[in-house]
């Protein structure tokens, strides 16, 4: 599920100096007073963990008097008496609930239990109580990376980049980061940090280990044979199968099945009861079209005890798909999404997605948004094409078509715009939240900050390797930025935008068979895929009503069915001339780098039109949420 390789949390962190750690500390912490158990499941009592004061937290960070309560603790854990070892933690915990020691092993103790939940409480108070220790920020960012949760691992490895620059671990573990988000530009910055740093602080990290991400970084930009290159020399003599699981991967995605077959054949013999074996196996079997073979590979994996069970699910549902077996195959995405959810401790952010929509909508008003400041078009630099739409409604098809094209390049998955929104309070001086914070350009001393968000998207757009100088294009296919519709209008009010309009049970069934996160993990359930889906259909209605966009609605069902027709129209809407080429876009050398990366390689096909009618039983339920959207577009239901 992730394309990154794992660093060893064995390694001892304690070589890794905190300079400036707090020092406030008292000998003796207050009493408790009595309360329940806290709800996180940390075993603690609320008032000394997810109620706990901040100040005394801070008191006892770290106190000092309990030096036999931690020997005691300690020992326990060390002869293997973990339920001894958390139980004391915990008796000092409430008497001094900043202690490093004690929320460490309090921590450890709840990962190894599998209570994620509360692990990650106790981590996050751990790292956040102890501000300045970069080992509490390496084990809370590795912690989180392991859980998925982006949002976490990044702000607790960012804090650990700005806390020990000079560490190598602390750019393996920002670059990981950046790699799972995926930046792979980013991430490849900080792999290359770390192999060039002269005498690298803190715990060791072999430069094999550095180099391997680094290559897959170079994979996620497409420059296959940087990496195919890195990779050659770093396995050669290689016994690590998750790395020659990475190259692989690589070379499955470019095509090159033949490689890819030998290298797993690598890795059967190293380890022939790897877990992610029998899926890429099977992976490589479903593109060289032997879904029968792929089947049994998956299923024999599962009776030898091989396989990740989340994976294999959903590499099992795909396959059944392919062959038609439909309520089989549903069954598998659901055995998939209910493991994700278990797994990841992650389900739909529903509160935070409606609230955001909810602030877009009233915010983007026709009244006000006559009122708000427009940027020029810069006439030096390329300028973007977004292409937006719900993820799995055909963004990867367009954007290969454009890049076909000698006046396009290729911007991928640019998450500038979702940066500068998450930014522009602090961008704008504005103590308000986004969207409320463009207010600030109402001001006539602040109206001009407009022209520098603009410029910032420009400039980051070429940082990622989006921006060619010698075309005059490049795209931006970002999932789900037509959520910032408003905001792109703002910076780009000439900027074509391409929106891919596909039936709404066709896009909510494909997001709910495959692995995606945007959209507040709203794919990690099929209801909550279609409530999303619904919420952003409204939110687009409500921003073509308040603004005059620059805005063409592609629908899939056309463009598939009278392909030359709707591209000649499509390029007509940009302001370019037809190239025939464009209609060969599967001829595309440029690598796609997104879950459609198999079919985009094909030619034009209809088999994904109505797919939706195979599933209709199962997709009952959520009908109901999604029906003013797919009256709204056009489209009926049919059996």
């Amino acid at each position: 599920m992730r394309a990154s390789l794992r660093v060893s949390t064995g390694v001892p962190m304690t070589e890794l100096a905190a300079p400036d750690r707090p020092t406030a500390g008292t000998s003796a912490a207050p009493e408790a007073p009595a309360a329940g158990p806290c709800p996180c499941g940390s075993g603690l009592t609320g008032p000394r963990c997810c109620a706990l004061d901040p100040r005394l937290a801070l008191e006892t960070a770290k106190a000092e008097g309990y030096e036999e309560q931690a020997a005691a603790f300690t020992g326990s854990w060390t002869r293997g008496d973990k339920a001894a070892a958390k139980a004391q933690a915990i008796a000092l915990l409430e008497q001094a609930p900043g202690r490093r020691d004690a929320l460490t092993l309090l921590f450890h103790a709840l990962r190894d239990e599998g209570r994620t939940d509360a692990a990650a409480a106790v981590v996050d108070r751990l790292a956040n109580i102890h501000i300045n220790d970069p080992v509490a920020r390496v084990t809370a960012a590795q912690f989180f990376l392991g859980r998925d949760d982006m949002a976490r691992a990044q702000y607790h490895a960012r804090m650990l980049v700005r806390l020990a620059p000079e560490a190598a671990i602390s750019h393996m573990t920002m670059g990981r980061a950046f790699l799972v988000q995926p930046n792979g530009k980013a991430a490849e910055h900080h792999f290359r940090v770390a192999l060039a740093l002269p005498s690298p602080r803190g715990p060791q990290v072999q430069r094999r280990e550095i180099e391997a991400h680094l290559a897959i970084a170079l994979r996620h930009q497409g420059r296959f044979d940087e990496a195919r290159a890195i990779f050659a020399g770093v396995s050669e003599d290689s016994r690590d199968p998750a790395l020659l699981l990475a190259w692989a991967a690589l070379e499955e995605a470019a095509g090159d099945f033949a490689a890819a077959d030998a290298l797993l054949d690598r890795v059967e013999a190293l380890a022939p009861q790897h877990p992610q074996l029998p899926i890429a196996r099977a992976t490589l079997l479903k593109r060289t079209r032997q879904p029968e073979r792929a089947l049994a590979t998956l299923d024999a994996g599962r009776a030898e005890g091989a396989g990740d069970g989340g994976g294999a699910n959903l590499q099992k549902g795909q396959i059944l798909d392919s062959m038609g077996r439909y309520d089989e195959a549903f069954a598998a995405f659901s055995a998939f999404k209910a493991w994700l959810r278990e797994t990841s401790g992650h389900s739909y952010q529903d509160e935070r997605a409606a609230a955001l929509v909810r602030e877009l909508g009233d915010f983007f008003t026709p009244g006000r948004t006559p009122l708000l400041p427009r940027a020029t078009t810069r006439d030096d630099v390329p300028q973007p094409v977004f292409i937006v739409g719900f993820p799995r409604s055909g963004t990867t098809l367009v954007e290969q078509t454009l890049t076909s094209h000698p006046h396009f390049a290729a911007g991928d998955e640019l998450p500038v715009i979702g940066q500068l929104a998450e930014r522009a309070p602090m961008l704008l001086g504005s103590q308000l939240s986004y969207p409320k914070a463009l207010s600030e350009l109402w001001l006539g001393d602040r109206a001009g900050l407009v022209a520098s968000l603009r410029d910032l998207y420009l400039n980051e757009a070429a940082r990622f390797g989006a921006v060619d100088p010698a075309k005059r294009w490049f795209t931006d296919k970002m999932p789900l930025n037509e959520t910032h519709l408003g905001l792109i209008h703002i910076l780009f009010p000439k900027s074509p935008i391409v929106h891919l309009v596909r039936h709404p049970l066709d896009v909510v069934l494909s997001v709910f068979s495959n692995g995606l996160t945007h959209g507040y993990y709203c794919a990690y359930a099929l209801e909550s895929a279609a409530t999303h889906y619904a919420r952003i259909a409204e939110l687009i209605a409500a921003y073509r009503a308040a603004l005059p966009l620059h805005y063409h609605a592609l629908r899939y069902e056309d463009l598939v069915a009278e392909q030359e027709r709707e591209v000649r129209a499509l390029f007509g809407f940009i302001g370019e001339d037809f190239d025939a080429r464009t209609l060969a876009f599967h001829e595309n050398a440029r690598p796609a780098r997104t879950a459609s990366y198999a079919q985009v390689t094909e030619k034009l096909y209809t088999r994904s039109v109505h797919r939706y009618r195979h599933y209709l039983k199962h997709l009952e339920p959520v009908i109901p949420i999604l029906m003013p959207a797919i009256e709204r577009l056009g489209y009926t239901v049919e059996g």
